[in-house]
């Protein structure tokens, strides 16, 4: 079950899309391909800010919005593991260090 953020992000989606003229069910479908709350309010934001008068232009800036929440967690993966293989490394120089 969704949760009430979900909800009122995917719902001003749906009503900026239909006040441009396209049908709810676009919304419906974009907020599912955009995956958070965060970037569904960012796609409406920039519906509300730039009110584009091609699906091309709508379609462009909700795969440039998915890329860079993908960019976003990939970074945040990398520095998980970074944080880990450091530790590590700091770990076993110590070990080292005892070891003397």
């Amino acid at each position: 079950m969704p949760s009430a953020e979900w909800s009122a992000a995917k719902n001003g989606l749906v009503k900026a899309m239909e006040s441009l003229g396209y049908p709810d069910e676009l919304g419906r479908i974009m907020a599912h391909d955009l995956g958070s709350p965060r970037a569904i309010e960012r796609m409406t934001a920039y519906l509300y800010h730039e009110r584009p008068a091609k699906t091309e232009l709508i379609a462009d800036e909700m795969l440039s919005i998915i890329e860079e929440c993908r960019r976003w967690r990939e970074k945040k993966e990398y520095e998980s593991a970074n944080a880990v293989y450091n530790e590590q490394l700091n770990r076993a120089e110590y070990d080292y260090e005892e070891d003397e």
